[in-house]
């Protein structure tokens, strides 16, 4: 599957859309349960700690991303929660303050599942920057793992 991921210029939004060979229970299941979460989330050769996972309608997250070059930190906060919505903030802890809305819609295919995901940043330029991350790559290369993922769990 690819993993589409938009980002008009001069605006303060990233889209991305990406289909899965599972349900959506299964899909949400892969984004709420710690267990799964820390097989999955991150670019390949990232080890992931948890520090804080609670993915419930008011919970919130902390984690680190750590390899040879150093540590990344990011938290958030859970505001939604459902069967085919989370809506959460994230907080890359590199880039203090500049917080960004998440909204991610569960669409069920028949045995499969759409995402469609947005990302509010509070301006362009926080938005550039993290496109300049590198992003793409971790969100292309997370969603490769969470296939996989899906695959053994069935």
């Amino acid at each position: 599957m690819s993993t589409t991921i938009t980002a008009q210029p001069g605006t303060p939004f990233i889209e991305i859309t990406r289909e899965f060979a599972a349900s959506p229970d299964k899909v949400l299941r892969a984004h709420t349960d710690p267990e799964l979460v820390v097989r999955w989330l991150g670019p390949r050769g990232m080890e992931m700690e948890l520090l804080e996972f609670d993915a419930r309608s008011g919970g919130g997250y902390h984690y680190v991303h750590r390899d040879d070059r150093g540590e990344y930190r990011f938290r958030g906060v859970f505001h939604t929660v459902s069967a085919d919505r989370i809506i959460q903030t994230f907080e890359f802890e590199g880039a203090p303050g500049e917080v960004c809305l998440e909204s991610m819609t569960l669409i069920d295919l028949g045995g499969r599942t759409r995402i469609e995901s947005r990302s509010v940043y509070p301006s362009v330029e926080a938005r550039d920057a993290a496109v300049d991350s590198g992003m793409n790559n971790g969100i292309t290369q997370s969603y490769e793992r969470l296939d996989e993922v899906l695959e053994k769990e069935g």
